[in-house]
């Protein structure tokens, strides 16, 4: 989810849902640890449960790495197995070190060293020509070897060769089976499942069948309303459900402080389009934002006015 998940995206997710965990952008060691980037670590403390999510292949430099993450508040460190963009395998690290689970052993060893919070990994099943059924429960072996008691596994092979990053999301099959066969062998690990996941119902399926997560990333991003709102008290049986309205309301503070500070209100209404997603009025309210939230004077009173235009739409839609 790089340049998805950011600090803004964060806290507005958290206010739709006080218990699921939330991620940052993939973050590279070498960013944090040679180019001293710590401004990659902010994040608001009403935005945990949250995790850090770092993307690296050197052991050391990855333990330093989890350190500074830890040093700065988060609650778990995470290390992405699974991402295939050309930039990430230009790096030696992502989706590719599923080639290598011995160097991603000895990457979870040091930065369970060198930290006291979680150390987990998220994975594909496999990648290009790879068989899953006998390289994931390999690589599952070496990283339960080094310590890690949590895996999110994205359920699809990443093709590294002929596909995109965003075909490498489609084309390849789901194979939640096989997700579900690891539970079988790894029954002490802790693992969630990822991939064309696009509801509660789906997420609460899989837990019912015996895994012990569910990430999702995409339909939470793009109709955030829809999966975070309810998902307190469906999943955790938790608290009471909240809504797109309240949580506009309860932006509008923040929004205030980013702009005081020199930000622009556009950097944080770009996560918010899908608020409204598949809900009467939902149209206007993108329009109204795209058109209106990237000006210099731009602030608080765009929102209020887009949510006005769509609820009095939404309105007179009801009365026809």
């Amino acid at each position: 989810m790089m340049d998805w998940t950011d600090r803004h995206c964060r806290y507005l997710h958290r206010l739709m849902s006080k218990h699921t965990l939330l991620y940052t952008e993939m973050v590279t060691s070498p960013a944090l640890v040679r180019g001293g980037a710590l401004h990659l670590l902010d994040h608001n403390p009403q935005e945990h449960p949250v995790a850090l999510q770092l993307g690296g292949s050197d052991p050391a430099e990855l333990a330093e790495a989890a350190r500074l993450g830890a040093q700065a508040g988060y609650d778990e460190i995470n290390l992405n197995v699974g991402c295939p963009s050309d930039r990430v395998q230009s790096g030696s690290f992502g989706a590719v070190l599923m080639e290598q689970p011995a160097l991603v052993a000895k990457c979870v060893a040091a930065m369970r060293r060198a930290v006291d919070v979680e150390v987990t990994v998220k994975c594909r099943i496999g990648v290009d020509d790879q068989d899953p059924e006998t390289v994931l429960p390999e690589f599952l072996a070496h990283i339960v070897g080094a310590g890690c008691e949590r895996v999110t596994i994205h359920a699809r092979k990443a093709w590294l060769k002929g596909l995109s990053p965003k075909e490498n999301r489609d084309i390849p099959p789901l194979d939640y089976d096989l997700v579900h066969r690891m539970k079988g062998l790894f029954s002490n690990l802790h693992i969630s499942v990822n991939g064309g996941i696009t509801s509660l119902d789906q997420a609460q399926a899989f837990l019912d069948g015996g895994l012990d997560g569910v990430m999702i990333g995409r339909s939470a991003y793009h109709s955030p309303a829809d999966i975070l709102c309810q998902a307190d008290r469906r999943i955790y049986g938790q608290g009471e459900d909240t809504t797109a309205e309240d949580t506009v309301a309860q932006m509008l503070p923040y929004v205030d402080a980013h702009i005081a500070s020199g930000g622009r209100l556009n950097q944080i209404t770009r996560h918010m389009m899908g608020l409204f997603a598949g809900r009467p009025g939902a149209r206007i309210w993108r329009r109204m934002l795209s058109e209106n939230a990237s000006g210099p004077q731009a602030d608080r009173q765009v929102l209020v006015d887009a949510l006005d235009a769509m609820q009095t739409l939404a309105e007179a839609q009801k009365a026809v």
